[in-house]
């Protein structure tokens, strides 16, 4: 009789910790944040990167996706590092997010940005912006051939616009250079925005751009697409100037540029340190967002390529995204030394 008294604590241990272990799982299987979510942007405001992160916090609200309020911050300083730098810093909180591009990884190679990428977690990407070779409509170019066999008959002369040094305009444009055996000169402005007006004054010979920035330029009868570097020509059918609209602008591969594709993708990370629900959670959230009608809404009005990747696919992409670019780099004598 008394052995048996023994049992009933014994069993009703092991019963109370299977129930809290149970109890823990459904937790952590159900985690969401508790306190306020930062989106911290890796560039200022108004441009490509702020409004991606702003569309993805307003239809997180208007939808109900999370229930604890989205500050977004821009810390653009240093091409996005500040904002990697602050993530970086924040390891194993789940209440940070950063908002950004392929550069995120891309700039540790090139440049002392004070933040390793590895560091950090990749949650999703969300859309990639595709490219286009612009020239000046009064110009001499028409085509892309046009652009080409002038730089190859004369070295240094053509002059393309981009954003910023080693940025991913400058990284295309030396592509452009290596594919085609030319040398251009490439020059750098603040802002694809600026380029694009420095292209329609006639300061630079070309641009390469993405449609969003000098869609109105187009219409404005000041810049002309050459060709879109990408697999296919766009399914975009709506005209902007005259009979022409994005779906007939040539592939560069079809004009004589040998690049298949080259876009930028929009990425979004969270800090090292996380559990996996914590990252799962975003991961959720994100693949939500992607689905609801604001946000198809702005990849069609930004004219971008819908693409979304999480979890091991997301990593492949990255990795060889990485690899592609650093060899590109060594060939550039760009990469930073150790």
């Amino acid at each position: 009789m008394q052995s048996q008294f023994k049992k009933f604590p014994i069993a009703a241990t092991v019963a109370a910790a299977l129930a809290a272990l149970a109890a823990g799982s459904v937790s952590a299987a159900e985690w969401k944040p508790n306190r306020p979510v930062e989106f911290i942007v890796t560039a200022g405001p108004g441009g490509g990167t702020d409004q991606f992160a702003r569309i993805v916090q307003v239809v997180i609200q208007k939808h109900k996706l999370m229930t604890t309020p989205i500050i977004v911050s821009n810390k653009g300083g240093g091409a996005g590092s500040e904002a990697m730098i602050d993530l970086q810093s924040s390891n194993g909180d789940p209440h940070k997010l950063v908002f950004s591009t392929n550069l995120a990884y891309l700039m540790p190679m090139i440049t002392k940005v004070g933040y390793k990428i590895d560091t950090m977690t990749p949650v999703a990407i969300m859309a990639a912006d595709e490219f286009i070779l612009w020239s000046n409509a009064d110009g001499a170019y028409k085509s892309a051939k046009d652009l080409i066999d002038a730089a190859k008959a004369k070295p240094g002369s053509i002059k393309v616009g981009g954003a910023q040094s080693k940025d991913t305009e400058h990284i295309l444009t030396r592509q452009i250079e290596m594919t085609t055996g030319t040398k251009m000169v490439y020059v750098p402005f603040k802002s694809g925005g600026e380029v694009a007006v420095q292209l329609s004054g006639g300061h630079v010979d070309a641009n390469v751009n993405n449609p969003s920035e000098n869609i109105s330029h187009w219409r404005a009868g000041k810049v002309q697409p050459l060709c879109v570097f990408a697999k296919q020509r766009m399914t975009i059918k709506d005209k902007v100037r005259g009979e022409m609209g994005f779906g007939d602008i040539p592939t560069c591969a079809e004009s004589g540029i040998a690049i298949d594709t080259f876009n930028m993708p929009r990425t979004v990370w969270a800090a090292g340190g996380l559990k996996p629900e914590q990252v799962k959670f975003y991961e959720d959230l994100m693949s939500k967002v992607r689905e609801k009608p604001e946000f198809k809404e702005w990849l069609a009005r930004g004219l971008q390529t819908d693409l979304f990747l999480e979890g091991a696919k997301l990593k492949e992409y990255i990795a060889a995204d990485a690899a592609k670019n650093k060899a590109q780099f060594a060939k550039d004598e760009w990469l930073i030394k150790d």
